[in-house]
């Protein structure tokens, strides 16, 4: 029998780690988001204009907490219903709520899930081949002009041996502790196909920054922000 494809996979490996994944959340057992990617992406939040957020691959839900907990409405959506429950099950602040929706389905339920939202914040979540469709989605739930952030694993820092072109690549979570019962695939995208696919979607590119932990030599991440263009 041959394997899944790296879509199902992806997909399937976020209900199976669910509860290794938030453990590492909760535990602050991943080096990164102590090094400054969380402090990253809260800042480029605390920039963008009012107005209510969703969280497009909440996850637990940290960032969403995060964001609510600043006095800002806020819905976080995630593809595995075992994420949704452990984020709905943390969530103590009132105005965030989450909802198991997976990327396809944001473009049509986005009216009943309360859009437009001035905000759309992708945190490590646009994890997989077909970007298109969910940047395409996004936009169909940003208000006129709103703002979507990206932050993803640097490229630079993140190919390692392999070469600098667009593939899909293996995560065995070995280094953020814990015990993790499945490998994730996840697709590499250079600098320049993350703009393409912005560009293509709708979206004009305003700044990307390069989150650095104090003394590095490599980047942590790749901090996109972008907006909606606005119709012709």
């Amino acid at each position: 029998m041959s394997l899944p494809a790296p879509n199902n996979r992806l997909i399937s490996s976020w209900v199976d780690n669910a509860e290794a994944w938030t453990t590492a959340v909760r535990t602050g057992a991943i080096p990164s988001r102590r090094a400054g990617t969380d402090e990253a992406i809260l800042q480029a939040i605390a920039r963008a204009p009012e107005g209510a957020v969703i969280d497009v691959g909440c996850g637990e839900g940290w960032l969403s907490r995060a964001i609510c907990a600043e006095g800002r409405n806020v819905l976080g959506i995630d593809a595995s219903a075992p994420l949704i429950e452990a984020a709905r099950s943390a969530h103590e602040h009132h105005g965030a709520r989450y909802e198991t929706v997976s990327y396809a389905e944001l473009a049509t339920r986005g009216a009943a899930l309360g859009a437009p939202f001035s905000v759309a914040v992708c945190n490590f979540a646009l994890l997989d081949d077909n970007v298109a469709s969910a940047l395409t989605a996004i936009r169909a739930v940003l208000a006129h002009n709103g703002t979507l952030l990206i932050q993803t694993v640097h490229p630079f820092t993140a190919c390692g041996d392999g070469p600098y072109e667009n593939g899909w690549r293996e995560e065995t979570f070995g280094a953020f502790g814990g015990r993790f019962p499945s490998s994730m695939p996840w697709y590499f995208r250079t600098i320049g196909s993350w703009i393409g696919e912005l560009c293509a979607a709708g979206f004009v590119l305003e700044s990307v920054t390069e989150p650095r932990a104090a003394n590095a030599a490599l980047p942590l991440s790749l901090l996109i922000t972008a907006r909606r263009a606005l119709e012709a």
